[in-house]
């Protein structure tokens, strides 16, 4: 069986030593594992953005991962700190929302995690998260780093919802660095156009079907409609932000 890595997904940023301090952690507690920085750059406090974010990646890796997540605006506070079991890998972090991917699946169990007295209440990735996937990442099984816990927060993706004129209705879940505009809306036919902001954004297949500088809409990696701008950004062209009205048709 080959080695576990541990993946790190935070909104630390690269500037402040946060991120220096968990690989410390994690390097003395589980030395050799491999240790894959996916994004230090989730949006600060940002859940929402978090939760789809791995929801994108956390299947992604082999049997044995353990993936460790840090968007953590309520730290310190009553939120519990969990670790998961799903599928074969393993998710550490905060019950807020942000490991919900992981939940949905059948086999997924819960344990809420210790808290030493001792770990800082504006720390806890690196006090609480970082020891326990070490842990983990080393072979100890999900019973022996907490206790099971049947109350994790699950968030769930809006559906869209279709009209009696067979309209689908949907919002804005996220904008990526890109400006492209992703949205709840899901279809297996990359045809019709796609209203947002008061603009309508003909479906294509992929981008080098729209001209430069065309808004188009089309279907993104993750499934979802997707509103962009070749070579440009739909986010500032169009001024929306997460939540605004979309609707295709």
């Amino acid at each position: 069986m080959p080695t576990p890595a541990i993946t790190l997904l935070t909104d630390f940023g690269t500037a402040d030593g946060y991120v220096a301090e968990l690989k410390g952690v994690l390097v003395s507690h589980a030395p050799g594992v491999p240790i894959v920085d996916l994004s230090h750059d989730i949006p600060p406090q940002d859940v929402a953005f978090g939760r789809l974010t791995v929801a994108r990646y956390w299947k992604r890796f082999p049997v044995g991962t353990v993936h460790l997540v840090v968007v953590d605006p309520g730290v310190g506070t009553s939120r519990a700190a969990i670790a998961i079991s799903s599928e074969g890998r393993f998710l550490v972090g905060p019950d807020n929302g942000v490991l919900s991917p992981a939940l949905f699946a059948l086999d997924a169990r819960v344990v809420q995690l210790p808290v030493d007295a001792a770990a800082s209440a504006t720390f806890h990735g690196r006090d609480v998260f970082a020891p326990i996937a070490a842990r983990l990442a080393t072979g100890a099984p999900l019973d022996a780093v907490g206790e099971p816990f049947g109350d994790a927060v699950r968030l769930r993706t809006p559906p869209p919802v279709r009209d009696a004129h067979g309209l689908l209705h949907g919002e804005v879940l996220t904008i990526d660095r890109f400006g492209n505009v992703i949205t709840n809306l899901l279809t297996r036919d990359a045809r019709g156009m796609v209203k947002i902001a008061g603009r309508a954004a003909r479906m294509v297949r992929t981008y080098g079907e729209a001209a430069r500088g065309e808004l188009v809409a089309l279907i993104g990696s993750s499934g979802f409609v997707e509103v962009a701008v070749r070579e440009g950004n739909a986010a500032g062209l169009l001024g929306v932000e997460r939540g605004a009205a979309v609707v295709l048709g």
